[in-house]
Order: structure tokens, then sequence, then C-alpha cells
């Protein structure tokens, strides 16, 4: 009886043990393109800086056990949702981070939510995730759709962009951008003479360019991301386009890509972004960081949105001593205010939608540029109440309990 008794007691401290070490283990998957047209803007960065995250949580000196998990989804909605279920099913994850790539990140967040795990969007765009298809588990960090729309599209029409021919990714993302830039291009006065989309990662954009080109449209929309916007802006300076009467407007340009592109060809292109590495002390530093594990590259608004995010959940996380509730966690996050280097103070809409300022900024000429990947010009601050769309507006389910 008495050994009995010693072995029930030895099972009990044991699985209490156990119980403990596992209140105290978080996984993240960095789930995004490592190796195709996003992988500059996203990809091996992004797992850079989520890694910079979890160092800055302090959570490992504390005893917890942080683990960062990788993987391909090449783009493809299906593999990125076969990679999310396994990663929940087999390898205990807690959160999935980056998920670049709109399709995909719309049929991972439905798994997400069915698990009740966390999704820390950034490198996403479309704006449904915080409209008809947001989820009590999911954070829309960086930038969105209707975001660019209003930033871009309101600006170059203000400044006679008065007629647009959209060039267009063929698939959520596109769709959703030209869809939200369209609204904001007819209700500012302007109109749409036509648009014809691309298959993503598209090599030869030369077909396309020469339909925009014959529109004789003011302004050439270009409705895409990553690779396919260096490629569509360098084939449009071949054809003649850049310098024109005709006006590129790159509705979603990342830092990355005007490096690739050069200041020479993207000289004078308006953007909007709410992070630009060369901003502040802060976003310095941390850069600085992040370069010297890059080869020297700085980090875009999607690699900062990582870090970011990353880092106020893990502050979540540890405000409730564990991570396995993950609608819990995110309406933690909601409740507590957003601060960081990188995106400053800001907090969580009840939809999903993390707030902070966009900036408007112009890319240099060669001859302002003073160093190594000094290429924005500031030019102005949106608020974030009128940078991102009003949450009664969006078709959100959450809106209407928040009431």
């Amino acid at each position: 009886m008495a050994r009995a008794l010693c072995r029930a007691a030895a099972a009990f401290l044991l699985g209490f043990g156990t119980a403990s070490a596992a209140e105290k283990t978080v996984r993240i998957g960095v789930l995004n393109d490592q190796s195709s047209i996003y992988a500059d803007m996203g990809g091996p960065g992004s797992v850079a800086a989520a890694n910079l995250a979890v160092e800055d949580s302090g959570l490992r000196r504390k005893g917890w056990t942080i683990e960062i998990l990788v993987a391909d989804h090449g783009n493809k909605a299906d593999v990125a949702a076969t990679i999310a279920r396994q990663w929940f099913d087999t390898q205990s994850v807690d959160a999935v981070a980056d998920v670049t790539n709109s399709a995909a990140a719309l049929a991972v967040s439905q798994i997400v939510r069915d698990k009740n795990k966390v999704m820390l969007a950034s490198g996403p765009a479309v704006s449904d995730l915080t409209g008809k298809a947001c989820t009590p588990n999911t954070v829309h960090w960086t930038h969105d759709t209707w975001a660019f729309a209003n930033g871009i599209g309101k600006a170059v029409v203000e400044t006679g962009g008065k007629t647009w021919f959209f060039l267009t990714a063929d698939f959520a993302f596109g769709h959703a951008l030209e869809r939200d830039t369209e609204r904001m291009v007819q209700a500012s006065g302007g109109t749409v003479v036509g648009r014809v989309r691309a298959p993503n990662n598209t090599s030869d954009f030369s077909s396309y360019l020469l339909q925009a080109q014959a529109s004789g449209a003011e302004v050439i929309g270009l409705a895409n991301s990553g690779g396919d916007t260096v490629n569509s802006i360098k084939q449009a300076a071949e054809f003649g386009i850049v310098g024109s009467k005709q006006r590129l407007a790159g509705l979603l340009i990342y830092v990355t890509d005007v490096h690739a592109i050069g200041l020479q060809v993207a000289q004078g292109l308006s953007l909007v972004s709410p992070f630009y590495w060369d901003t502040n002390d802060g976003t310095r530093a941390f850069s600085d960081r992040f370069a010297a594990q890059r080869a020297g590259a700085k980090p875009s608004m999607v690699q900062a949105g990582v870090y970011a995010s990353i880092l106020h959940y893990l502050k979540a996380v540890e405000a409730l001593g564990e991570a396995g509730d993950g609608a819990k966690v995110v309406a933690t996050m909601k409740a507590m205010p957003t601060d960081d280097p990188l995106f400053g103070k800001g907090t969580i809409r009840a939809d999903g939608r993390k707030m902070h300022p966009m900036h408007l900024y112009t890319v240099k000429a060669p001859a302002e540029s003073r160093y190594p990947w000094d290429y924005y010009a500031y030019k102005a601050t949106i608020p974030a109440e009128v940078a991102f769309r009003p949450m009664s507006e969006g078709g959100c389910p959450l809106f209407a309990k928040s009431q």
C-alpha cells in the first residue's frame, strides 16, 4: 500500500513537472516564401527578425523555452494549409508568423481559428483578414490593401492622376489591392479605364505593359508585389513608360524592391509604409543588428512587422503564463497597448487590425542618396485612424460583438 502511494505521488509530481514545462514552452512557426518572389521582403529575413524578437523578449533568460520553426509554402495556399495543420497537430506549434501571400494567409487563418492557435500576419496585405474573414485568433500587423489604396491611390489622384489602368497580380492579394484602390480612385474623382491581370511570379510583362501604354491612362497602377513589382517597373523603364507622360503608381513598394530596381529607375516613385529603417535611433539600432545577420541588407516593413508582432505576442504569453489558448492570447494582445522601437506606441482593434501611422515617402534620386540603403525621402504622416479602414466598414463579425 505504501509503495502504491509513493508511486502515485511520484506520478503526480512527474505530471505536474511536465505540465509546468509545457506551460513555459512556446513554438512559433515562420511560414512564408523562402525562395521565390517574396523572399527578399520576407523570407529568411523574417526568420532573422523572429529570432531577434525572441532575444529581446527576455523570456529565455526567465526560463522559457522558445522555439522558431521555418517552412516555405511556395506561395501555394494548399501547401501553407497543410504545413500549418501538421505544425499544430504533430509539433505543438502555438503561433504562425509572417504568412506572406494573401491566399495562403486566408487559408491558414481558418485552420488557426479551428485549432485555437494564433496567426501573426505581417506579410499578407489582403484587407479581408480584418474584414469578412476576420477571426478572434488573427492579428494583422503591418499593412493592408485598404491602407495602400488610401495612401497612394488618393495622393496620386489629388496630384493630377485622374485616369487609371491596373496591372494586377491574379490572386487574392492583387484582386483586393485593385478593388480597394479603384474605390479610392473613384471616391477621389478619378476613373478606371481598363485593367489586365497577370499570373503571380510573371517574368515577362511586355504584353501587359503594352496594353497599359495603349490605354492612354495617366496612371498605371501596379497592383502586385515583390519580384513582380520589381520586374514590371524595370520592364516599364525599357518600354519608355518611366519618364513619359504616363505615371507608374507602385501600390505596394518595399525597400527591398527599391534596392533591386535601383535608384536610377525607381527615383520619384511614391510609396506608403509604416516602417523605414532610417527613421530614428530605435529603427537604426534594430536595422544594424538585422543587417549584421543579412549581409548588410536592411529590413523591410514585413520583416519589421514580424519582429514587432512576435515581441508583443510574447509579452501577452508571459502575462498569461502559457500559450495554449490562442484566442485568449490574442484577447490579451488586444488588451495591452503595443510599444516597440520600430512602430512606436499603438493598439490592436477588436477586428485584429494593428493600428499605427502610415508614412508617405518618395524614392530619392541617386545624387540624393548618402549611404547604402538611403532610399526614402519623408513627405507626410497619415494618422492611424485615417490610414486604416474604419472597423465599422470592414464587415468583421467581431465588430458587432465589440459594440
